[in-house]
C-alpha cells in the first residue's frame, strides 16, 4: 500500500510541473570545453523529447565539484539535473576532503559517451613525443608546468601518473576548464595538457599520446602512451546524473528522453563532428558502472597516497 501511494504522489508531482516548466541541466566545467560542448549538444533534442524548455548553465570551479555540488543541493523534482565527465563523480569525493556529496546524492540517468585522452602541446612548444616531455621536465624540475581542469580530474591524475613512472618531477596548474587552458597556451604560461581529442583540431594543436590501448583511427601517425614506454590508459566518459531521491517516474521519463537523445541522426552527426564517440549506458548499465569507477579511483587515490598531494 505504502509502495502504490508512493507511485500515486509521483505520479501526480510529475503530472503537475507546469508545461513551461524549464529543466535546468548543470554542467560542471566552462562553456566551450568538452563536457559544455556535449551538453549543448543534447540539450534541443532533451527538451523535446521531455516536452519542456532544457536550459544549460555552466557552475565551474575546483575541478567540476562546485557545480555538482549544487546540482546534490537540489530539489529532486526532475527539474535539475547534471551533466558531468568522470572526475567530480568517480574521482573528487576519494581526492578532496570536506565535500558536500558523495555518487551517493545523485542516482544515475545514463551515460552518453566515452572518450580518449590525448597528451596534447602547441605546435611552437618543440615538444613532440613523451620522452620530449620527460627530458625537459628533468631539465627544469618542478618549474616545468603542465595544466589540468582542476586538482583530481583525469588531465591532472593522469599526469601526477606520469611522473610517478618517469621518476620526474612538473609543476601543476589548474584552470576553470579546457577553454581557459588554450588561453594560456596561446600566451606562453603552460605548455602541456591531457584531455580529450576535440580540442587537438579545434584550437590546431600537436598530439603527443593517446592514452588508449589501441592508436586513435582519426590520427593513425599518433603512438600511444603504451608504445613510447608508458603503460597509461585513460579515458573521459559523461553522463546525466538527478538528485538522490528523484522518483521513479520522473527517472524513468528521464531516461527514455535520454535514450531518444542518443539516437537522434543530428545528435549523433554532432557527436562524431566533435570527436565523443558514444557509448550509451541505461541507469541500471550507468548506476553499476558509475559504482565500480568509483571504487576502481578509490582504490587508485588510496594505493597512491594521492588524496594527500593537494
Amino acid at each position: 500500500m505504502r509502495k502504490m501511494l508512493a507511485a500515486l504522489v509521483a505520479a501526480w508531482m510529475l503530472s503537475a510541473l507546469p508545461a513551461a516548466a524549464q529543466v535546468q541541466m548543470i554542467v560542471n566545467f566552462a562553456a566551450g570545453g568538452p563536457t559544455d560542448i556535449v551538453g549543448r549538444l543534447m540539450q534541443n533534442e532533451m527538451a523535446a523529447a521531455l516536452g519542456q524548455p532544457v536550459v544549460v548553465r555552466n557552475v565551474t570551479g575546483a575541478g567540476g565539484t562546485i557545480g555538482t555540488a549544487e546540482a546534490a543541493r537540489a530539489r529532486p523534482d526532475g527539474q535539475t539535473i547534471l551533466f558531468s565527465p568522470v572526475g567530480p563523480m568517480a574521482i573528487q569525493p576519494h581526492f578532496r576532503r570536506g565535500l558536500s556529496y558523495t555518487l551517493e546524492s545523485f542516482v544515475a540517468i545514463c551515460q552518453v559517451a566515452d572518450s580518449p585522452v590525448v597528451m596534447m602541446t602547441p605546435k611552437t612548444s618543440g615538444l613532440r613525443t613523451v620522452a620530449d616531455v620527460v627530458a625537459r621536465a628533468r631539465a627544469q624540475g618542478t618549474g616545468f608546468p603542465f595544466a589540468s581542469t582542476g586538482a583530481g580530474s583525469i588531465p591532472h591524475i593522469s599526469n601526477i601518473a606520469l611522473m610517478r613512472l618517469a621518476n620526474i618531477e612538473m609543476n601543476h596548474i589548474p584552470y576553470r576548464g579546457s577553454g581557459e587552458v588554450m588561453l594560456a597556451f596561446q600566451q606562453g604560461q603552460v605548455q602541456l595538457f591531457t584531455d580529450q581529442t576535440l580540442l587537438i583540431r579545434q584550437y590546431d594543436l600537436h598530439p603527443i599520446a593517446f592514452l588508449t590501448e589501441r592508436r586513435n583511427p582519426d590520427f593513425p601517425d599518433v603512438p600511444t602512451m603504451r608504445e613510447q614506454g608508458y603503460d597509461l590508459v585513460y579515458t573521459i566518459w559523461s553522463g546525466l546524473y538527478a538528485p538522490a531521491g528523484t522518483p521513479e517516474p520522473i527517472m524513468a521519463r528521464l531516461e527514455a528522453a535520454c535514450d531518444r537523445t542518443m539516437r537522434n541522426a543530428e545528435v549523433v552527426a554532432g557527436m562524431n563532428r566533435v570527436a565523443q564517440p558514444i557509448l550509451y549506458r541505461n541507469r541500471a548499465d550507468f548506476a553499476a558502472f558509475s559504482n565500480a569507477e568509483s571504487e576502481k579511483f578509490r582504490a587508485l587515490i588510496e594505493a597512491a597516497g594521492l588524496r594527500s598531494a593537494e
